[in-house]
């Protein structure tokens, strides 16, 4: 189970290292706004993941994706996540947490501080408040497949495997090569199947 949570934490803070440095100086948020020409090539990678035809293109596509949702807009909001990032990799939970609660109180709407939120949340095991930033993640980025694959993580752990086989299944419609994703689906679909439902 360990090595499980190291994976699903090191898919959803892989591309930290791709971010750029921001400037530690800011002490204040601006708001968070999508560009509309990031939004667009959004939508246009998601498009191209939707369409790959192996796992290595998909996951060059995928990372892509994931450096587009950590871009905040902000300079002191993207310096915070870095900050959160590092925690996290030194397992000093406390302090990517007080990191992570500034950067949702800075920046509601955007989703990837909710998500790395709920993911220092799983690593605590508060699975009900990694829940909740899950759900906060996926109002405002429904395709957010790692914020999926968590929730799905965490109706399996908790027996509600019904519940992870759609988890899973709605990681596939978006993400459809996602190996670890193909490999739950078939193996809540065997043990579903083999309960009688």
């Amino acid at each position: 189970m360990r090595f499980l949570s190291i994976l699903w934490l090191s898919f959803l803070i892989g591309i930290s290292a791709a971010v750029p440095a921001a400037h530690a100086q800011q002490r204040h948020s601006t708001p968070v706004a999508i560009p509309t020409d990031r939004a667009e090539r959004v939508e246009e990678l998601f498009s191209e993941l939707r369409r790959a035809r192996n796992e290595a293109s998909a996951q060059r596509i995928a990372n892509r994706i994931w450096r587009e949702w950590f871009r905040s807009g902000s300079a002191s909001i993207d310096f915070l996540m870095q900050r959160a990032d590092a925690a996290m990799k030194a397992r000093n939970h406390d302090a990517a947490l007080d990191l992570l609660d500034q950067v949702v109180t800075l920046a509601p709407e955007y989703a990837e501080g909710w998500n790395r939120r709920a993911t220092v949340h799983f690593m605590m095991e508060d699975y009900a408040k990694s829940m909740s930033d899950i759900e906060r993640t996926l109002r405002l980025e429904p395709r957010h497949f790692g914020a999926l694959g968590g929730m799905a993580r965490i109706l399996k752990q908790s027996g509600r495997k019904e519940l992870a086989l759609e988890a899973y299944m709605r990681v596939l419609d978006v993400y459809p090569m996602l190996r670890s994703a193909q490999s739950e689906v078939g193996e809540l679909s065997e043990e579903l199947a083999g309960q009688g439902i």
